[in-house]
């Protein structure tokens, strides 16, 4: 019962948000869905003058210890991801955010492919991705080839283990401070998928260079291999060349510390690509131009890069994009 209330408030807090225009007219909708081992939660943003025709869909996964309705919390500025909330309004996408089950800290998360996270839920949450999207389909007049998938820190490892389990469902993914864990539960992937890394130099909790992932010092979460190397091994995949075009993003602030680099494997934005969006001196925290974290929160999670906007950034690479794309020969 207090879960049900609690659920209620938080759904009822973003209406009132949505319902004061920071949602753009984003029509918010609670949905529960029937799953082997009981039922499952999510929040559905859809425009609120919906266009004829098929939509795309997008998919946020929320990090450790978040919330769907914490992604959609358009009144607070640690919330970089609802800025898709503006998005799906204007672009006439639908954006649906599960929430993650609690695993054995107590702690809300996902089951993603890290052999040695050992205090993350055992759910199946490739299973429910799987039935979010076949009811999407039916129900929301979503186009299969364009379903994508983005997640922060915890969330964005889901995402790189539906980018080895449902990859042929899938159009393209965005990873946003995570890496390919070093020891996995999970099958190498083996389907090419075009794919967006934003990581930053800085992050304390997920070191880009790899390592030992920790949210306080004593407490290990998994090890990953480096970003560098997770951007290799899907580059390979989809058969890119081998020498990106790197660019640098206008800076908008000289008391930021950090710097944006993007560098792009492939030319077509309607064919497979490799983007890593570099954070130079950036912490464990989406960039953002509308969504500041503040000076305690940098604190403690590092710098944030104000030269982008981490929700456009992905928009802007997955909107051409189809599934079933295959290598060029």
């Amino acid at each position: 019962m207090y879960r049900r209330h609690a659920r209620n408030t938080a759904l009822l807090f973003l209406l009132i948000a949505a319902g004061c225009g920071a949602a753009r007219g984003a029509a918010i909708s609670a949905v529960d869905i029937a799953r082997p081992g009981g039922a499952r939660h999510y929040l559905m943003a859809a425009p609120e003058h919906g266009a004829p025709g098929k939509r795309p869909l997008v998919l946020l996964f929320h990090g450790h210890m978040g919330s769907a309705a914490h992604l959609f919390d358009t009144q607070s500025n640690l919330s970089a991801l609802s800025v898709w909330l503006d998005i799906a309004e204007r672009e006439q996408l639908l954006v649906i955010a599960p929430d993650g089950l609690k695993g054995s800290d107590g702690q809300s998360g996902w089951n993603d492919c890290r052999a040695d996270a050992k205090s993350s839920p055992r759910s199946d949450d490739s299973g429910l991705v799987n039935a979010i999207i076949d009811k999407a389909i039916a129900e929301q007049n979503v186009d299969p080839a364009r379903v994508y998938v983005m997640g922060m820190s915890n969330g964005a490892g889901m995402v790189l283990r539906l980018a080895s389990d449902i990859a042929p469902r899938l159009a393209g993914f965005a990873a946003t401070a995570m890496s390919v864990a070093a020891s996995s539960v999970c099958p190498a992937p083996s389907v090419p998928l075009s794919a967006l890394f934003i990581a930053g130099t800085g992050d304390r909790i997920v070191p880009y260079a790899g390592g030992q992932i920790h949210i306080v010092p004593w407490d290990e979460r998994g090890a990953v291999i480096g970003i560098e190397q997770s951007v290799a091994l899907w580059r390979a995949l989809d058969k890119l060349p081998a020498t990106p075009v790197t660019s640098a993003l206008a800076h908008r602030s000289e008391d930021d510390p950090t710097r944006a680099m993007r560098s792009v494997w492939g030319a077509d934005p309607r064919q497979l690509q490799v983007v890593l969006l570099k954070i130079e001196h950036g912490g464990h925290v989406e960039p953002s131009v509308r969504k500041h974290v503040g000076w305690m929160v940098s604190k403690l999670l590092g710098a944030q890069n104000g030269d982008v906007e981490a929700a456009e950034e992905a928009w802007r690479f997955f909107k051409d994009k189809r599934s079933g794309l295959v290598p060029s020969p």
